[in-house]
């Protein structure tokens, strides 16, 4: 099961144009579901820097808005987007130039995924 996970993100990776990498993890940032493009930059994909958005979704929550769901960051050369899925947060990254609201599409896809892994990992 989960090679046909990872040949799901491999796809919806290749399908959807410059997209770099997409990771799932735990809220911690420990990698589940790993896929990525030689060209991805690696300081995207580590631990530390995926779980900053819990803790900054955290303190939008605290804002009184409600809820968090997604985050963009745009950086010079990339953009990534992080999809709240608590227990697991989805991150997809691309380079600057990649149609953010197809990014922010993929939430539909990566949802289906997501649930199917929240049965199979104890999180």
């Amino acid at each position: 099961m989960p090679e046909e996970m990872k040949k799901y993100l491999l796809d919806l990776m290749n399908c959807t144009e410059d997209v770099l990498g997409i990771v799932i993890t735990d809220r911690d940032g420990v990698p589940i579901l790993k896929v990525a493009a030689e060209e991805a930059p690696e300081l995207a994909m580590r631990p530390t820097y995926i779980s900053t958005f819990s803790m900054a979704t955290d303190q939008a929550g605290k804002l009184g808005m409600g809820k968090n769901h997604k985050m963009v960051c745009v950086y010079g050369n990339y953009q990534v987007v992080h999809f709240n899925k608590l227990p697991m947060v989805a991150t997809v990254i691309a380079t600057s130039g990649a149609n953010t609201g197809l990014l922010m599409d993929m939430d539909m896809e990566i949802s289906a995924l997501v649930s199917q892994l929240t049965d199979v990992v104890d999180v």
